[in-house]
């Protein structure tokens, strides 16, 4: 996505996927969703992350679509009752989340990296480092993952593990 292009915005399907993305698809299908012939790079990793144009970066178990994640600054927009999730200073989309959850009942649950997790839309609001800041950047997990201790407390990172770290949250 170029700087004078304006941002796609995705809709959230709660338990379903993101924008043109469902829980379930094969990568050839995830592919053929973001109308590319495949991705720009498969990272792999423990639940084989596969990263797209335009900040989509996906995550498979057992080859099937499990976790999307948007970059914060190049990725789709997601909208929250109006509120705009990616791109936000980190406390202040916090702060839209609990009130959020508030005020509609949601559950709620942070992470073991610290994010925020509304675990009745499989939505996580994570931070991302740009420049010398940090922006919000949503990410959508499949429910089971959030009812999942096991899962929960192994949420996939980004990008491959560095110096012998652990792929794990």
């Amino acid at each position: 996505m170029g700087a004078s292009e304006e941002r796609e915005c995705w809709a959230l399907l709660s338990g379903v996927g993101l924008g043109p993305l469902r829980f379930g698809m094969s990568p050839a299908e995830v592919a053929s969703a973001l109308q590319v012939s495949e991705p720009q790079e498969q990272v792999g990793g423990p639940y084989g992350q596969e990263d797209f144009a335009d900040g989509v970066k996906v995550f498979y178990d057992a080859g099937k679509l499990a976790c999307i994640a948007l970059d914060a600054v190049t990725g789709p927009q997601v909208l929250l009752a109006g509120f705009a999730l990616a791109g936000r200073e980190p406390e202040q989309a916090h702060q839209f989340l609990l009130d959020y959850a508030a005020e509609h009942g949601s559950c709620l649950l942070y992470t073991l990296d610290g994010s925020l997790s509304l675990t009745d839309l499989g939505l996580l609001l994570r931070s991302q480092e740009v420049g010398d800041v940090r922006l919000s950047r949503p990410v959508l997990v499949m429910e089971e993952w959030l009812e999942s201790e096991y899962y929960r407390d192994r949420l996939p990172l980004e990008g491959a593990p560095a110096t012998g770290e652990s792929p794990w949250l």
